[in-house]
């Protein structure tokens, strides 16, 4: 069968009906969507623009994960020099009520006390890690090595010029001795026990300087403790400004592409409307060809 030919009225007519069927095909899809851009066929500039825009806050985003971990790297050392800071003020009163006590085996069980709590010391800075990664003390190797390094990156580039990161140093081995090795009271427990057990002055020697080396540890905690700090303060500041910059990516993507519902539910109402007009504007176009047949009847 050939084409069926029509006349310029209904041929007008069904024209303008199917273009009001085929906006209110797009209106229904930017409802069930959300967008107005869905395809780079309906806006290829605010397309393509509003992906680099997504991507580049999806990029952001593992970014301020990084950063996340860091901060919780570095609250885990802080909670163990916190922590450790307790202990040696336990230790420095164990010791000054040895100096005080003038029963040498009060000072010898003292002195046990002592050296109990400077082991719990050691084990403490052992697990102040957070995901494998101890600033206090090296997870992977010896003591002598030093502690592991933290190193937070603040952006997406990969070009060594262009990387804007953070590296924070572990406590270096010195500042672990200081604290580990230099609080033990003599070389060893039975020793200690024995040196603070004595009568006369030899054990009030070796109590000053335990003394001595537990205030030393203290300062080193103390000054590590206010450095690790002002590192997590300085990742916090970053953290808020990445989830910042990532909003207002994602803010803009969707300014492009996002569609306005409440206006496009207003144009599939008129574009209903329309459409049954067009379908009566076509059932009255096609009356007149029926008035030719009537001649034949």
């Amino acid at each position: 069968m050939g084409d069926i030919s029509l006349t310029t009225a209904p041929r007008t007519n069904l024209l303008s009906l199917q273009r009001t069927t085929g906006l209110i095909g797009r209106t229904q899809e930017r409802l069930a969507t959300g967008l107005k851009v869905n395809s780079a066929i309906d806006d290829a500039l605010s397309f393509f623009k509003a992906r680099n825009l997504n991507s580049r806050a999806s990029d952001l985003l593992s970014i301020k994960t990084g950063i996340t971990d860091g901060i919780n790297v570095i609250k885990s050392a802080i909670q163990g020099l916190e922590t450790t800071e307790s202990i040696l003020k336990q230790m420095k009163a164990l010791a000054q009520s040895a100096v005080s006590s003038p029963e040498s085996s009060t000072r010898a069980k003292l002195a046990s006390q002592f050296n109990e709590l400077r082991s719990q010391v050691d084990n403490i800075l052992e697990d102040s890690s957070f995901n494998g990664v101890n600033l206090l003390k090296n997870s992977t190797a010896s003591f002598q090595s030093g502690a592991d390094i933290l190193t937070v990156k603040f952006n997406e580039r990969t070009d060594a010029k262009a990387i804007n990161q953070l590296i924070v140093s572990g406590m270096a081995t010195s500042d672990f001795n200081t604290i580990v090795s230099r609080s033990v009271i003599a070389t060893g427990t039975a020793g200690a026990t024995t040196v603070w057990g004595q009568t006369g002055t030899a054990a009030i020697t070796a109590i000053n300087a335990a003394l001595r080396a537990v205030d030393s540890a203290l300062i080193t905690v103390r000054q590590s403790a206010q450095t690790f700090g002002t590192r997590a303060s300085l990742l916090e500041i970053r953290r808020a400004f990445t989830e910042n910059i990532v909003n207002t990516l994602k803010g803009g993507a969707a300014d492009l592409v996002n569609a306005d519902l409440n206006e496009e539910s207003a144009k599939l109402l008129s574009l209903q409307t329309r459409q049954q007009l067009g379908t009566i504007s076509l059932s009255i176009a096609q009356q007149s060809e029926q008035a030719v047949l009537r001649l034949f009847s």
